[in-house]
């Protein structure tokens, strides 16, 4: 706490030295570096996500199960906002009819995520790809060696692809990462709530659940990820700004002299 009022302050700061060099600007780090600041997201259009499964479906060994596995295990995250952990955790028997059991979310926490009719059929259809190839084991998505692969695995594979298409830079660079299709799945669900606060509360409510975050706080962020967002946030802030009465009407209608 200490330490972000002291970067807060000195941030401050900087901006009164640019306008006004007599403004003294205190050390960085007094209190450490603290925790490492969040990566910028990248919001991925969903051209990109069709552009990325499809060439995942040109992962070696090709004929074999490894591409169809990430085609779809990256569409299911997409679709659903999982963390890949928690997707790779998956059994097939996790698949149930009112959705997917997900056994394995942060802190141990266990919550049922709704499915759409769509991604239903698209596990289905990955489901019969596996027993037409022979892949056997109890995860989900699984390899040729009949288990899921890891999650570090997944991560170079979704990156590599996205170089490839170009949608990432060299090695070395920041770019889109396969975490951001979590990010995507929660800031397009913002978006698409309603502009009304009460309708935002109830959704930011179950968004939270549905992301199986521990504390609404952390759903709050993603606020922050988009302009399209922040741009609501500042119009919305103006507005309620302008609704309040001025200081001498609200003293007035307290009965107190302006």
């Amino acid at each position: 706490m200490a330490r972000r009022r002291f970067d807060t302050a000195r941030n401050f700061s900087l901006f009164a030295h640019a306008e006004d060099s007599g403004h003294e600007v205190p050390p960085a780090g007094v209190f450490g570096r603290g925790k490492r600041p969040r990566p910028t997201p990248t919001i991925i259009k969903p051209e990109q996500v069709r552009a990325i499964m499809t060439a995942a479906l040109g992962v070696p060994p090709k004929g074999m199960i490894s591409p169809y596995t990430y085609h779809y295990l990256f569409g299911l995250l997409a679709a659903t906002g999982l963390r890949i952990s928690e997707a790779l955790a998956l059994q097939c028997s996790d698949l149930v009819e009112d959705g997917l059991i997900v056994r394995n979310g942060k802190f141990g926490k266990q919550r049922l995520v709704a499915l759409q009719p769509s991604t239903r059929q698209a596990l289905e259809a990955y489901l019969a790809t596996r027993a037409r190839l022979g892949a056997t084991g109890n995860d989900l998505f699984v390899t040729i060696r009949g288990r899921a692969p890891h999650k570090v695995r997944a991560h170079i594979v979704f990156v590599r692809l996205a170089r490839q298409l170009g949608y990432r830079g060299p090695t070395g660079t920041a770019g889109m990462r396969l975490h951001d299709l979590r990010h995507t799945f929660a800031v397009r669900s913002l978006e698409s709530c309603p502009p009304d606060r009460e309708a935002i509360a109830h959704h930011m409510a179950g968004l939270s659940v549905y992301l199986g975050h521990a504390s609404v706080a952390n759903t709050y962020w993603y606020l922050e990820a988009t302009p399209v967002l922040l741009r609501d946030i500042a119009a919305a802030s103006e507005q309620l700004y302008r609704e309040r009465p001025h200081d001498g009407a609200r003293s007035a209608s307290l009965g107190i002299p302006a």
